[in-house]
């Protein structure tokens, strides 16, 4: 019986348990924030999830030194102990008896929870846009340091250029909920005005022929990213209502984990 091997793999395992961990972690800490702050929920998604800018900027040189001075294994042994300090802020999530800002009425009965969602038109659709914005969302962060090296940037420009993005990323999620905090339009046309300027700079890349260009791309694509990704979450209350939004938010993401897929 000790010679038996496992039907799957632990190595295969792995990164099933770590992607089911982020999703069970980010899903209900958003929601919590959308809940806790519900006039102003632009402002404090977009001052949340700029965390995830600052530590993807720490990581980038930590890592390089962990491996090197621990290996991979041990690099991940102490990664992981930095991820099980989740457990303690999610500790400090409690439910609060917030009021429900929406005007939509309650939805009928069997027309709420996730049954529901997949019978609102418009939340598919705004759903299905943003599976189309994932498929080239990531495509910088994943392939920008091979781009930076094609030109003839060394390893460490080409970091610089993925440090530079991810610097400009995180002031765009601030930026952009402080502007929805005190809208001159309502917040879906921000949404839909930081999205086409996304776009914009993604067509932009394969002009950034130097290390020069593609710094100043990487500057403006990872501002106007960063600016959409708070906006993102914070419109999908707007299309639904408060009182579907935890429901809501994790159905868009399983949608979208396509789009990031087949980017």
């Amino acid at each position: 019986m000790g010679d038996l091997e496992p039907l799957i793999p632990l190595a295969d395992l792995e990164p099933l348990l770590a992607g089911l961990g982020w999703a069970l972690v980010f899903t209900p800490s958003l929601g919590a924030v959308s809940r806790y702050f519900p006039t102003r929920r632009a402002m404090a998604t977009g001052l949340a999830m700029a965390g995830a800018s600052v530590v993807g900027l720490a990581l980038g040189p930590l890592i390089p030194l962990l491996l090197d001075a621990y290996g991979w294994r041990g690099s991940l042994l102490l990664l992981a102990a930095l991820s099980f300090n989740l457990m303690v802020a999610g500790a400090l999530l409690r439910p609060l008896d917030v009021p429900t800002e929406s005007p939509r009425p309650p939805p009928a009965r069997g027309q709420g929870g996730l049954r529901g969602l997949l019978h609102h038109g418009p939340f598919l659709r705004y759903a299905l846009a943003f599976v189309l914005v994932d498929a080239g969302y990531y495509v910088p962060h994943v392939h920008g340091p091979a781009r930076a090296q094609e030109v003839g940037c060394d390893e460490q420009r080409a970091g610089l250029v993925m440090a530079v993005t991810a610097v400009a990323d995180g002031i765009g999620r601030v930026v952009a909920g402080l502007l929805a905090a005190h809208p001159t339009a309502s917040l879906l046309r921000h949404l839909f005005a930081w999205s086409v300027l996304t776009g914009l700079a993604l067509l932009l890349f394969p002009l950034g022929t130097s290390f020069g260009g593609l710094t100043a791309v990487g500057l403006g694509y990872g501002f106007c990213a960063g600016a959409m990704v708070p906006l993102q979450f914070t419109g999908v209350a707007e299309v639904v209502g408060a009182g579907r939004l935890l429901h809501a938010i994790g159905l868009m993401q399983m949608f979208e984990s396509i789009g990031s897929l087949l980017g």
